[in-house]
């Protein structure tokens, strides 16, 4: 289905908004500005609240961040009864998340949606997303496609062409052009005046990729290593790995904790360029199980991953960005350690 106009996407907020607090759409006293100092898209009386309204016409994370700041601007000059909420045909993850942060509610024309405020608790999940439809441009996010996210993000004050961006990341001129198209589109990235292209925002760059990324995409080996702790298994599997001349390096809760010492860890992530064979394994003292399984050996779906890789206390680990995406889908601690190797490690000046 088609996305709709902001026209009518206004005439349906209000009815949504009455919907989601269980009164009559006639209740609901609409006015599309207030005014003055506030000029939200729509102000929408109802319940005794007035919900200040900022649509925006797609759920990206940089337009759902823009319209989340507004509405929380034009609301706090409205009194305290006001909700600053950002309206989208459909919110995915990464929007919800930047909406919770900025105490900021939300709806979307899917069926979704987010309001909380003293005296008003909606909360509804789990509709699909009524408006995906064919002709939208490929995803940026990719496992090759990536690669350019991964440039910006580990270069942010390092701008580059077009052309500049494909030979950095090993990637043909067309393909690397679709990508940025894609990135544009996104809004997540900018062009200087001189052609050159940076992240928009790293932190808005990084959450749209966070928001698509999956870790178990990758050809993932699941097994058990003897040794009397964690970090002696780390350095005597790497060992071996150096000494056989295997591309490899550490990533998850393993490099959390040699980048940026955060606590201990038990399973033991490492990528590999390529399927490990059996002598390998052998060597190792790797055997394949999945219950009670202490090490996971990556094979990557793309060779990006590697980009950026450095050693730490005489172990090869993965850029901090790509340890912070791959934690996501990690159990344990992996949250926590994601959040404080950010706070840590991925600090961006923002000059959108």
């Amino acid at each position: 289905m088609r996305a709709p106009s902001e026209q009518q996407a206004l005439q349906q907020i209000p009815r949504r908004l009455a919907d989601l607090l269980g009164l009559a759409p006639n209740d609901a006293k609409i006015r599309r500005q207030m005014g003055g100092a506030i000029n939200a898209d729509a102000v929408v009386g109802l319940g005794g609240f007035t919900f200040i309204v900022q649509w925006t016409g797609s759920g990206t994370i940089a337009r759902v961040s823009d319209a989340a700041r507004q509405a929380q601007e034009q609301a706090s000059t409205a009194g305290k009864r006001a909700i600053p909420v950002v309206a989208v045909p459909f919110m995915g993850p990464a929007g919800r998340e930047r909406c919770e942060e900025l105490t900021v509610g939300w709806l979307d024309l899917s069926g979704n949606a987010r309001l909380v405020a003293p005296g008003l608790r909606v909360q509804i999940e789990g509709q699909p997303n009524r408006y995906k439809g064919p002709g939208r441009p490929a995803t940026a996010f990719a496992p090759k496609s990536s690669r350019i996210a991964r440039w910006l993000l580990m270069h942010p004050g390092q701008p580059l062409t077009q052309r500049e961006l494909a030979t950095a990341t090993k990637m043909d001129e067309g393909f690397t052009s679709r990508i940025v198209a894609k990135l544009e589109f996104d809004e997540l990235i900018v062009r200087e005046e001189n052609g050159r292209i940076r992240a928009r925002d790293p932190n808005l760059l990084l959450d749209a990729w966070a928001e698509s990324y999956s870790f178990t995409k990758h050809r993932i080996l699941r097994g058990h290593v003897p040794a009397r702790s964690a970090e002696a298994q780390l350095r005597a599997m790497t060992e071996v790995l150096a000494r056989k001349r295997q591309p490899y390096a550490a990533t998850g809760l393993a490099a959390a904790w040699l980048l940026d010492r955060f606590a201990g860890f038990r399973i033991v992530t490492i990528y590999l360029a390529s399927e490990p064979e059996a002598p390998l394994l052998e060597q190792l003292g790797f055997r394949e199980a999945e219950p009670g399984a202490n090490t996971w050996l990556v094979v990557p779906n793309d060779e990006g991953v590697f980009q950026g890789a450095s050693d730490h206390d005489g172990v090869r680990c993965v850029h901090p960005v790509q340890v912070y995406l791959d934690l996501k889908e990690h159990p344990e601690r992996a949250k926590e350690a994601a959040e404080q190797l950010r706070k840590d490690l991925l600090k961006w000046r923002t000059n959108a």
